[in-house]
């Protein structure tokens, strides 16, 4: 079968790219409503980009009623965002946490979480996820004629819990990703969960 997009509604095309881009990593979005609560929401149209400076990509459409998210209009007005990564056990309030509500509405107190400081950064994390990203603002860029905007937040420190670190070969800290368990987003309402790890050795 092939697809081909140009027929294809937006909506369509859509639906087509969850369905045959996957898995996608979620990134669990954190930030600042203008009342000071905690917005939190997830995205699967994410990934790194950069490693000088340390980028982070998330792509952030609309609203139902046209408007903005919530996660764009924090991050332009007060630059700063914690991205976690989630794992099997955070399913339910990740996929919860993706309804629309009011601006304004803390999703993290809607969902009773529990927030831990993130040492050197002005915004808390959830304090069940096992890693976090500590990012700032970089750019913001509107692709013309779309409801979506790329987000560009630089990492400006990343929370690793303790448990899923362990000693390569040579003695170098390495996160394992088993211990990590983290959720994979497919399409429709499908994530998958962690499974079998292949270990390829790279060519020299």
């Amino acid at each position: 079968m092939i697809l081909d997009l140009s027929a294809l509604t937006p909506t369509q095309v859509y639906f087509q790219m969850l369905q045959t881009l996957i898995p996608r990593p979620i990134a669990w979005v954190l930030s600042e409503n203008a009342n000071a609560s905690l917005n939190l929401a997830p995205f699967s149209y994410f990934n790194a980009v950069c490693s000088d400076p340390p980028l982070l990509l998330l792509s952030v459409g609309k609203k139902p009623d046209g408007t903005w998210k919530d996660t764009r209009v924090n991050i332009e007005q007060r630059g700063g965002f914690v991205v976690h990564i989630a794992h099997r056990e955070l399913v339910a309030p990740l996929t919860e946490s993706s309804a629309s509500l009011p601006a304004g509405v803390s999703e993290v107190e809607r969902l009773g979480l529990r927030l831990a400081p993130f040492a050197g950064f002005s915004l808390p994390r959830l304090a069940d996820c096992r890693i976090a990203f500590a990012c700032y603002r970089y750019e913001i860029r509107e692709i013309d004629g779309t409801p979506q905007a790329l987000i560009l937040g630089r990492v400006e420190r990343i929370f690793v819990e303790d448990g899923v670190v362990v000693r390569d070969a040579k003695g170098r800290p390495k996160v394992a990703a088993e211990r990590v368990d983290p959720l994979g987003r497919l399409g429709a309402d499908e994530y998958v969960t962690f499974g079998e790890i292949l270990r390829v050795p790279r060519p020299a």
